[in-house]
């Protein structure tokens, strides 16, 4: 989920630092040391949000206690909210940063509150003015991640620099009716009334018998919503027929041949609003057929949040040019999985979802900050949309 990861460089560099010296000093620290009674932070306070309209607001009624048995002298608040909503207003006593997409995570927004106060054990605290957040125009699925601690938390490498708040600072004061957290961090969905439209768009192909053409068709969300799949969602994916009488010399990225069609899976991006993947596939004609033709269609998972069918599906046409018989399209096999047909890719890529529907495993938010390897083919197909649903639940693991 969208909190910063640690920052790696960071932490090799104190590594470093300590050395063998800090290693024996750690070594020699009297007992007692090691006994000291410590804090326990956990956060909590906020139930998964339903039922926004774009421009909205709600607050964030966070609660922090101390479960151990020692106070904690200063501790840090995070919040972070995907690229569905942000925050209103930020106090003096945080920063905010805006991380981009990378790896597997999505692109967010975080808020890091400091409260130079102690927190004792067995109190339930709240800040005395909840910070606010509003549902943008895009919301639909989207997360709030909240965590605390006793460590000041770092910025993270993949944003931009971190910007002090402006609005009045807050603290922490006694909750009177706030219930106490159970985890240092805890996600909770935040869904939003809001449509999203998913859309392919055909291709007119032209040329001779035994001529190599390129075969180029697209997906879109037209939005106005981004999509975030849920953890268990179905990924979509794009099924592409060529036209009969041709075969298949090169595959588009992210596309496995199944039977005569091809499925094929997208990077997150294309599924925000706006967003686009484009499948480039290079078709020899292997003989003229009378009304050739192929298509490109969504596949048929649950989208309640697409109303509009109509334009799920376009078709692939093919004009054959010169002379020659003209046989029927039911007459012969259509070729399509010629050389090159056997789904390889022609690229790679950082990815989030399968050509074939299926989910590989990734840390989606973890705070490893670990990158894939490149990989093409249906390597690549593999990390497409679905790899991000079963990375929320192992992030979420990592993290806890």
């Amino acid at each position: 989920m969208p909190m910063p990861p640690h920052n790696r460089r960071a932490s090799r560099a104190a590594v470093a630092v300590l050395g063998a010296a800090g290693l024996i000093a750690l070594a020699a620290a009297p007992a007692a040391f090691a006994d000291e009674p410590a804090p326990e932070l956990v956060v909590g306070g906020i139930e998964p949000i339903d039922g926004l309209k774009p421009g909205n607001t709600f607050d964030l009624p966070v609660t922090v206690a101390n479960k151990g048995t020692g106070a904690a002298k200063k501790v840090w608040v995070d919040y972070a909210v995907t690229r569905g909503l942000d925050f209103t207003e930020v106090p003096s006593n945080c920063w905010t940063q805006h991380i981009r997409p990378y790896d597997e995570m999505p692109e967010r927004w975080t808020v890091v509150c400091e409260f130079e106060q102690a927190v004792e054990p067995g109190v339930v605290y709240t800040p005395d003015t909840p910070l606010r957040v509003k549902a943008l125009d895009r919301a639909l699925n989207d997360e709030l991640r909240l965590r605390v601690g006793t460590d000041d938390p770092v910025a993270d490498d993949n944003g931009s620099p971190p910007v002090a708040g402006t609005a009045p600072a807050v603290k922490l004061v006694e909750s009177q009716a706030g219930e106490e957290g159970s985890a240092r961090v805890v996600d909770v969905p935040v869904t939003s009334v809001n449509t999203a439209d998913f859309q392919v768009t055909g291709a007119a192909l032209k040329g001779s018998v035994g001529e190599t053409v390129p075969m180029k068709v697209e997906f879109t969300n037209a939005g106005p919503a981004w999509v975030m799949p849920k953890p268990g969602d179905r990924p979509v994916s794009v099924v592409i027929t060529p036209p009969a009488g041709t075969s298949v010399v090169k595959t588009a990225a992210f596309c496995q041949a199944k039977g005569a069609a091809y499925r094929c899976g997208m990077r997150q991006p294309a599924l925000n609003e706006g967003g686009r993947e484009t499948y480039t596939f290079q078709l020899k004609i292997d003989k003229r057929l009378a009304q050739a033709k192929g298509s490109v269609a969504l596949s048929t998972e649950a989208r309640p949040f697409d109303p509009d069918k109509t334009n799920d599906k376009a078709d692939i046409t093919l004009e054959v040019t010169g002379g020659g018989p003209t046989s029927s399209p039911g007459s012969t096999p259509s070729g399509s999985g010629g050389s090159g047909g056997s789904g390889g890719s022609s690229g790679s890529g950082n990815s989030t979802g399968s050509a074939d529907g299926s989910s590989s495993t990734g840390a989606s938010l973890a705070e490893t900050g670990s990158s894939a390897p490149a990989v093409t083919g249906v390597a690549a197909a593999a990390v497409v949309t679905g790899a991000g649903m079963l990375a929320i639940a192992r992030r979420r693991r990592a993290e806890s």
